[in-house]
């Protein structure tokens, strides 16, 4: 059975928007003023290349439907070329290449992919789909680059949750020399 890995990018107070700076968030950009060194840089390709499918949310897709295909190298090479997820009820087409669509059934659908084999499955960004997918006990590796930043507002990763999640920590690593952190949790218990 294959993992779902969902790797996020966070502030201190638990803000997930806009780490990049592309989605004109008035304090968006926040993600590029630290260095993560070269561990950070491991730390992410290691996730990427340890996966052979990708599922996002539709706002996620988009913005990463705009930038990556622009992009060369061996990293924008495995995001433009593995497998795509999207889920979404509003979109009936998608751009980039290699992407299928999950409009109905989306538990079961997540279910049937982790069930194949090969490697992980990854979930970046998507907030809201990761918010769904925790609900409903599909997430078996929380990955979280932490940067030593309060935005004090802001979409947040979990805010509002309709149930309780018992985390175990698996790993704790700082990178670069900025005060930047890598965690990975599993999931304990759902109640």
């Amino acid at each position: 059975m294959r993992k779902l890995v969902v790797s996020e990018f966070i502030t201190l107070d638990n803000v997930m928007e806009d780490p990049g700076g592309a989605e004109k968030f008035e304090r968006g950009g926040w993600a590029f003023q630290f260095d993560r060194g070269p561990e950070g840089d491991k730390f992410k390709s290691d996730e990427l290349f340890d996966s052979d499918a990708m599922l996002l949310g539709r706002v996620t897709y988009q913005e990463f439907e705009k930038a990556w295909p622009s992009m060369t190298g061996e990293f924008a090479d495995k995001m433009n070329n593995m497998p795509k997820y999207l889920v979404t009820s509003s979109l009936s087409v998608a751009g980039w290449n290699n992407t299928t669509i999950i409009k109905e059934n989306i538990t079961e659908e997540i279910r049937k992919l982790k069930d194949q084999p090969g490697k992980n499955i990854l979930v970046a960004g998507s907030r809201l789909l990761v918010q769904k997918l925790m609900e409903y006990d599909l997430v078996d590796e929380l990955r979280l680059m932490i940067f030593p930043i309060i935005l004090g507002k802001g979409k947040r990763l979990f805010d509002a949750t309709t149930v309780k999640h018992s985390l175990k920590m698996m790993e704790v690593q700082p990178v670069g020399n900025a005060g930047v952190i890598t965690m990975i949790y599993r999931p304990e218990t759902t109640q």
